[in-house]
């Protein structure tokens, strides 16, 4: 699915259109690759998503088909903003970064093909070189294009020495796949060029560390004094919003002073024009002014004493809702997302989904995945689901069961066989995971899903209403957008 305006639209301006859309894919894949033995989602739109998805189920026409998909999960964008605000490091992502992949393509300027012309490339599986660096961190990518272009060089050289009949059958059966190879490694080189002289640059590097310290809790005077340098620097109105947010995110909002401050000095670097951005950001809870504690809860007993205890409890929810507060240090602490290590994290062979940001943080979106899975459920995770305003369901049991055969077109009476092939192919559907994000999804994400899933001996299948990262998710939010 392609659907970039899903973002905007249901996080920010509350128009649900797009639900039954996106239930409808559901359950275009639940008609196609048969019934889902559980189903897990976090977030209020996940929520409406399956609702949608079930009436659609029920209303539709019923099938009997094996079961190929083991779990479903369903997670919303706004359950984890610091990912898509951190700065993508695997080539894939940068890829997305620098020169923006749309529906699986992209297309290559005249500085990476060295020629006039610009090519389109379909990013898949099929394109060897790239295939086997998409999910690698960029500090591993050159050695693996140098020794993958010496590698081809040593084919070619087969060459010399051969008579007639080989000859012909290398040219018959090898030599066009070693050109098409050579012609995309070719451009994976340019590319990693183009990318090299973006993103090696000091104050990239500089930005990746202040990032780091954010993420990690540290250095937070001289982060903002930082952000504030940048600012001044019109060095990019784009990336000055992104480590606003990313300090707004993880300090649980900007002290007033701060606030204020920052606020002001980018209004009047990038324009007043920007007061509808600030808004945004703000009703997202993505930049915010922290407030004390005692305002809210004034509030609360305020209400409280108006009306019942009942209608107060939900008014009460219903405030801290409406405070959209990140709580990502206790998050961070619960769940280990900035791993503690005193050795040298090594990013050529990776022990966990930190690698994605050089070691630095574990994506909070594929960490809740993880662990659900585990745990076969969100029981033991109440802390942390009550830390990002819950809106947590899981439909698993015997009444799903009951309900998936009835959609299926199964009575209740009937069991699966547990002998033979189908008892392998019950146990692979088991193994395999379909992902579902609703407001965008990250490479970065992808590469840690892939790693989580050779790790586990998971599948993931991704299913996203739009790839997304931090220049796409603030562009959405931008108050001068047309």
């Amino acid at each position: 699915m392609e659907l970039p305006e899903f973002f905007h639209d249901n996080f920010l301006a509350g128009d649900q259109r797009w639900l039954r859309t996106v239930g409808g894919a559901l359950h275009l894949l639940h008609s196609v690759y048969g019934p889902f033995s559980k189903l897990y989602g976090i977030g209020s739109c996940s929520k409406m998503t399956y609702e949608s998805w079930r009436e659609q189920v029920e209303q539709g026409e019923k099938q009997v088909r094996p079961a190929e998909i083991g779990s479903v999960f369903l997670i919303d964008r706004d359950v984890d903003f610091v990912t898509p605000l951190c700065s993508q490091v695997v080539y894939e992502g940068l890829l997305d970064d620098i020169f923006r992949i749309k529906c699986g393509c992209v297309e290559f300027g005249p500085d990476v093909t060295s020629s006039d012309k610009s090519v389109k490339v379909m990013l898949n599986s099929q394109d060897k070189v790239f295939n086997e660096i998409r999910n690698e961190h960029f500090s591993n990518v050159f050695g693996f294009l140098s020794q993958k272009a010496r590698n081809l060089q040593t084919a070619y050289d087969r060459r010399q020495g051969m008579d007639i009949k080989q000859m012909k059958t290398f040219v018959s059966e090898e030599l066009k796949g070693l050109k098409q190879e050579h012609r995309l490694l070719s451009l994976h080189i340019g590319a990693s060029e183009s990318i090299m002289k973006k993103k090696t640059k000091q104050d990239f590097q500089e930005l990746l560390q202040k990032e780091h310290c954010l993420l990690e809790g540290f250095e937070i005077r001289e982060s903002i004094s930082f952000i504030e340098e940048h600012i001044s620097r019109q060095i990019s109105m784009i990336e000055s919003l992104r480590m606003l947010c990313l300090l707004s995110i993880t300090e649980n909002g900007l002290l007033p002073k701060d606030y204020r401050s920052l606020k002001t000095q980018y209004l009047q670097s990038y324009g007043f024009d920007h007061l509808l951005t600030f808004s945004n950001l703000r009703q997202l809870g993505l930049l915010m002014e922290q407030q004390g504690a005692e305002t809210l809860t004034a509030m609360e007993s305020k209400v409280g004493k108006l009306v019942n205890d009942k209608t107060a409890g939900k008014i009460t929810d219903a405030f801290s809702s409406l405070a959209k507060r990140s709580h990502f240090r206790a998050l961070s602490r619960k769940l280990n997302l900035v791993p503690k290590s005193d050795e040298e994290y090594d990013l050529r062979v990776p022990k966990d989904m930190a690698y994605i940001f050089s070691g630095a943080y574990v994506p909070l979106s594929c960490k809740l995945i993880e662990q659900v899975l585990e745990r076969d459920g969100w029981v033991g995770l109440e802390e942390v689901t009550r830390l990002l305003n819950g809106h947590e369901f899981a439909v698993t049991g015997e009444s799903s069961r009951t309900w998936l055969k009835e959609s299926a077109g199964l009575p209740r009476h009937v069991t699966f066989s547990s002998g033979g092939s189908r008892a392998e192919a019950s146990s692979d559907a088991q193994r395999l995971v379909l992902v579902m994000f609703l407001g965008g999804c990250t490479f970065s994400e992808i590469s840690a899903l892939r790693f989580l899933g050779r790790a586990k001996g998971y599948k993931f299948i991704v299913v996203t209403t739009a790839v997304t990262n931090s220049s796409r998710l603030l562009e959405a939010l931008l108050g001068n957008r047309v």
